[in-house]
């Protein structure tokens, strides 16, 4: 990872990893302060900053990604194209595109702020909550997703009629459908009429 004026403080000298910190932010989206990342997740949760990508293929079909399988937080589970938060003071477009690449190992040939959604969901398999101020993204990719196995474990692009097959039998994140719904009237525009969504 380039390391840039965001992601200075977040790597050592020696190599270690430090403590991830959160933007908390109140229900304007205005920050307050900064929190551990795990703890911030830990009931109830403390409302903090994140974003949601959704990026889309030439016939208009949604890549999805499996959360890895050794993710602490809602491992093995289905999503949207990419989703996390920005560092303290890196802005949620750039943390967008940066998460993007480290996780899919493609670069968004387009990418498009598509508004902001807040929510409160409980994870029922780990207990911890998403209280979070999401600002939301779509996109074009033209490359094939090359993921990293620590954080995807599969993708698929998929229709509009897929999705909800996919939907029904298959695990999905407990945030998806709300950031889905939010981001409907950016992607519509994006991908056009005839795609469905």
């Amino acid at each position: 990872m380039p390391i840039t004026p965001a992601t200075a403080t977040h790597s050592s000298s020696n190599g270690t990893a430090q403590a991830i910190l959160l933007e908390l932010v109140d229900e304007k989206g205005v920050t307050i302060g900064t929190e551990e990342k795990l703890a911030a997740h830990q009931p109830p949760g403390q409302l903090h900053r994140a974003f949601s990508v959704f990026l889309f293929d030439e016939q208009g079909r949604l890549l999805l990604q499996q959360r890895a399988l050794g993710k602490y937080h809602s491992p093995g589970v289905w999503s949207n194209t990419c989703c996390g938060h920005p560092y303290p003071g890196e802005s949620p477009f750039a943390a967008a595109a940066r998460r993007t690449y480290e996780e899919l190992g493609v670069s968004p040939s387009l990418l498009a702020e598509a508004g902001t959604v807040r929510y409160n969901h409980p994870d029922p398999a780990s207990g911890l909550v998403e209280q979070e101020y999401n600002h939301l993204f779509v996109g074009l990719v033209q490359t094939p997703p090359a993921p990293d196995p620590e954080e995807v474990a599969a993708t698929v692009f998929v229709t509009a009629d897929e999705l909800a097959q996919r939907h029904a039998r298959d695990t999905f994140s407990a945030w998806f459908m709300t950031v889905l719904d939010a981001a409907r009237p950016a992607i519509r525009e994006l991908t056009g009429p005839a795609a469905g969504w």
